[in-house]
């Protein structure tokens, strides 16, 4: 019935808001918004009325969950990092048909879900700064995805994306494309020595790392990146411990992808993490290779297949 169109990888820094702004940081985020631009410029092409958000601001402690409402408008300052994003406004038009058809389906592939499509909250910044370039007129219906996921297995978050896919292709009548809102490494610069790292990783090691991940995905190495994605989102300091790139991956079928990943805007520095615009384009899977759920049939944890 549906059709998934469009599949990235999308940076989400605060700064790219100051970037707007009048003063020394004015334009310096230029590129990375560019890359947005660029996406919704493709998705408007593509035909897609939906855009699925994996956002890795938004924490969660139990269960997944899905904002799904009809409707959000508001003015939005962050509350890990006020002095970069206050009082921004937003204005965006939900999907609640879809959000509940999604948790029905994550739900009945053993992914314990939650659509809220009647609900006061508001989306979180790694929703709200993609959608500030991709979305400013309203064209695409938006529903945002928890992915900050802090007792979850990564398993499960490639599961949900799955049942996602499934759902578009085979439930809704229309074209929707799905974002990984996160970073690549996420290791902040120590307080005090931020201004220093504004546009550089933390590390030399984190920078080589997140440099070699780029080059796999590049060369569709997907069956290596699956098997280290656990250990990268804990050695590697990944953001939301890399849950928005589990369900990403499990969305365009894991280790059976076969594409190689189209950098729009390079990798670049923000504040001590690794940042990047990146399509990774969708082909037929039979999803035969996605991780099964793992949360439902384990009565204990289970280490492995998760963050630590």
């Amino acid at each position: 019935m549906g059709k998934l169109a469009l599949a990235a990888k999308i940076t989400h820094v605060p700064s790219m808001y100051l970037s707007e702004l009048d003063g020394p940081q004015k334009g310096f985020r230029q590129a990375a918004i560019d890359g947005h631009k660029e996406i919704s410029r493709r998705c408007r092409e593509l035909g897609v009325d939906t855009i699925i958000v994996f956002d890795t601001h938004w924490l969660v402690n139990a269960s997944y969950h899905i904002n799904c409402a009809a409707h959000w408008a508001g003015n939005y300052t962050s509350n890990e990092l006020p002095h970069f994003i206050s009082n921004m406004a937003f204005e965006y038009d939900g999907n609640p048909e879809l959000g509940r058809l999604l948790a029905e389906e994550c739900n009945a592939q053993g992914v314990e879900t939650l659509a809220h499509d009647s609900t006061t909250l508001d989306p979180e910044y790694g929703t709200l700064v993609p959608m500030r370039y991709m979305n400013e007129d309203r064209h695409f219906k938006v529903i945002s995805v928890s992915a900050m996921c802090t007792v979850h297995y990564l398993n499960d978050s490639a599961r949900l994306g799955w049942a996602m896919r499934k759902v578009i292709e085979e439930q809704y009548d229309g074209t929707v494309a799905i974002l990984a809102s996160g970073s690549l490494s996420h290791r902040f610069a120590q307080n005090g020595q931020a201004p220093g790292f504004a546009t550089k990783t933390w590390s030399p090691f984190l920078e080589r790392l997140d440099h070699e991940v780029v080059r796999m995905w590049e060369n569709a190495e997907w069956e290596d990146f699956c098997e280290m994605l656990p250990e990268y989102a804990v050695k590697g300091h990944g953001e939301g411990f890399m849950h928005d790139t589990a369900m990403l991956l499990g969305a365009l079928g894991w280790s059976e992808y076969d594409q190689k990943v189209e950098v729009l805007t390079p990798y670049f520095g923000s504040s001590g993490t690794g940042q990047i615009n990146a399509v990774f384009p969708v082909s037929p899977v039979s999803g035969d290779q996605v991780p099964a759920p793992q949360a439902s049939v384990t009565k204990t944890f289970a280490p492995g297949s998760s963050r630590v």
